[in-house]
Parts: C-alpha cells; sequence; structure tokens
C-alpha cells in the first residue's frame, strides 16, 4: 500500500573542490514491502530534471537503486562497496557512469532517515563525491 508523505531531500555533490547542495521538499508516495522501502516523487526544477519522476528502493542498508523516468532517464545500482556501471540519462543524450557505493544508512522504517554516499566515474575518471540525504515524514 502506497502512503503520501513529505520528503525533504538533500543532495551534496563535491566536484573539482566545489561543494554544491540542492534541497528538495515535495510530497511522495511511500510502501514498504518484503524489507525494501520504496519512495517516488516528481523532480522539479529545483532538481533539475523536471517532468521526471524519481524512485528510490533501499534494501536495508546493503543496496539502493535510484530510478529517473521521464524527461531524464537513468538507473543508478548502488551496493555498499561494489561498482556498478549504469546508465545516466541527460537532456544532451546517455552516459555509462561508474558508481561505487560508500555507505547506505536506511533507517526509514524505524525513524524516517536513508543516507547514501558514492563516487561517480565517467570512462574511469572520477567524475564527483555524492550524498544523499533524505528524511521521510508520514501524513496524517
Amino acid at each position: 500500500m502506497k502512503n503520501n508523505v513529505m520528503i525533504s531531500l538533500t543532495s551534496i555533490q563535491w566536484q573539482d573542490g566545489e561543494k554544491s547542495e540542492t534541497e528538495l521538499v515535495t510530497k511522495a508516495y511511500y510502501s514498504r514491502a518484503d524489507g525494501i522501502d520504496t519512495v517516488s516523487y516528481e523532480d522539479t526544477s529545483a532538481t533539475g530534471f523536471e517532468g521526471s519522476v524519481t524512485t528510490i528502493k533501499a534494501d536495508g542498508s546493503k543496496s539502493a537503486c535510484i530510478v529517473r523516468a521521464g524527461s531524464a532517464n537513468s538507473v543508478l545500482s548502488l551496493e555498499v562497496g561494489r561498482k556498478h556501471f549504469c546508465q545516466y540519462g541527460t537532456p544532451y543524450g546517455s552516459l555509462q557512469i561508474g558508481v561505487y557505493t560508500h555507505s547506505i544508512e536506511n533507517t526509514i522504517d524505524s525513524d524516517g532517515k536513508l543516507y547514501m554516499k558514492y563516487t561517480l566515474d565517467l570512462n574511469s575518471a572520477y567524475l564527483s563525491d555524492n550524498e544523499i540525504i533524505m528524511t521521510v515524514q508520514h501524513q496524517n
């Protein structure tokens, strides 16, 4: 069953020694089935992916998947301690990027929090370090 929730999503990116941070507070849908937490929301101009829907699925604190569909399409597979090669769609074309996951801390079920830290590379060249901090607040 999907529940309406409010999420606060902070995305932090370090690239070339520069830190950029994006914050989004929006309505989302949350469900939990077979130990998998799923949060889905519509992107806005704040994320740079207006016209897309992002779905984050977290399997405990060992793996997660971030799927974006719509005006931008991408699938990022995150698994702690492993590197995955993923398709990342941009308005300018699709890229294959490497995703190395350092940490996933999923406590959505108990206190509504999800933290993910990973490094992206393009053609094996360092691209950025990234953190996603999400808080899920259930609506009455």
